[in-house]
């Protein structure tokens, strides 16, 4: 049955990560940092070498939202980019842009993001092939054990991430981990 699946989803052109998309995680919280005025919903996602740099676009996106709606739309941009941009350089893989709503992302993401959420790792069984399926879940519950951290944490968070890049590469089918790229840990997906 594995193979069937595998088949069928090799037509399927894979999503370089969703982590680039307007509706991926790393957006959502950078997003959720604009609204709330705290840069810590978005530091997580990436290295501490990287912090000045954002740090620096949040104040000025801040100030220049006052401006007006046009003002702030540019400014989310510049903010969201920067965040993206970033985390995607500590993964290793270079930044092409935010890719829009409804971006496709592989089936194999959308499952393993269900379960983070859900608990239940078993729908991923029929995506992995059943020698990888034992790591998975040791990363799946290292995921899932370090998702609830407080916000101002940002170590907590960055080692959230961490673990969550780790779940994410491995379900996709990468050996390796970029866990330590940068000094931080991170990943082709997100």
């Amino acid at each position: 049955m594995f193979d069937l699946i595998k088949r069928l989803l090799a037509g399927i052109p894979a999503a370089e990560a969703h982590c680039d998309t307007a509706d991926g995680p790393a957006v959502a919280d950078g997003r959720r940092a604009l609204k709330s005025g705290n840069l810590n919903y978005a530091l997580k996602w990436i290295p501490a070498d990287g912090e000045a740099e954002l740090r620096e676009v949040f104040g000025k996106a801040m100030a220049v939202r006052k401006l007006g709606p046009e003002a702030a739309e540019v400014a989310d941009r510049l903010f969201l980019e920067t965040l993206v941009r970033i985390h995607r350089m500590a993964e290793g893989v270079g930044f092409t842009g935010i890719q829009g709503p409804g971006a496709h992302v592989e089936p194999v993401v959308v499952a393993a993001d269900r379960a983070l959420d859900d608990g239940n790792l078993e729908p991923l069984r029929a995506l992995v092939p059943p020698e990888r399926f034992g790591e998975l879940a040791t990363r799946f519950a290292r995921a899932r054990g370090k998702r609830d951290f407080a916000v101002d944490d940002v170590k907590a968070g960055r080692d959230f991430i961490a673990a969550y890049v780790s779940y994410f590469k491995y379900a996709e089918g990468e050996e390796h981990d970029h866990a330590s790229r940068a000094g931080h840990a991170h990943h082709g997906h997100h």
